[in-house]
Formats: C-alpha cells, structure tokens, sequence
C-alpha cells in the first residue's frame, strides 16, 4: 500500500476541532468506496511561534499518485464540521507504505 497525507493546519480551519480525524478520514474512504482507507492520524510539532501542533490524517492505497485526486475533489466540494479544507489542507503522497511526511511530496495545493 501507498500513503497519503492530509495536513490540516488548526490557525488555518474555522474550526479545527479534533473529530476532523475521524470525520474526514471516513468519508473519503467512502466516496472512494474504499479505494483510500483510513490509516490513523498523528500530530506534527511546528515551529516556535506558529499555530500547531498540525495534524496529520494518513491514509492508505493501492495508487496514492492516481487515488489523491479524490480526495481533491471531496474538498472542493464538501465542508468538514464548517471547515473548507479545499483552502486550508495540503495533500502529501509517498508510494512507500506508511511514510513519513518528510519524505512524502506535497501534491496540493499545486
């Protein structure tokens, strides 16, 4: 399996509350219909003075490189909790399995 990423940034979301970790995660496997699955979240220290920590739904598939556009266009087109994470997520992928995000390649935004 590959990996994705979804960063969420909580100074950027309206509502950064912590269901998002399991919210999110759920429907993308479902409008996926399976296709991307949950793989747990983590958080993500930042730097002195930024608001983290960040948090980091990760996600697993057969084709992260093919599959992240779903979840694109589930951001585009639906909130999460009153968040528009089409403006507020980044999306990472890596082909390894359970990668960390520093070796993952930012793919949204572009």
């Amino acid at each position: 399996m590959q990996t994705i990423i979804v960063l969420l940034n909580p100074g950027k979301l309206k509502n950064p509350d912590m269901d998002l970790c399991c919210c999110v995660p759920e429907r993308i496997e479902e409008v996926s219909q399976s296709l991307i699955q949950d793989n747990g979240y983590n958080f993500i220290d930042t730097e002195a003075g930024r608001p983290g920590p960040l948090m980091g739904i990760c996600l697993k598939t057969e084709d992260a490189g093919e599959s992240w556009t779903v979840i694109r266009r589930l951001f585009q087109s639906e909130e999460f909790m009153g968040n528009d994470l089409s403006a507020s997520a980044q999306i990472y992928i890596s082909e390894k399995d359970t990668d960390d995000l520093e070796n993952c390649s930012l793919v949204f935004p572009e």
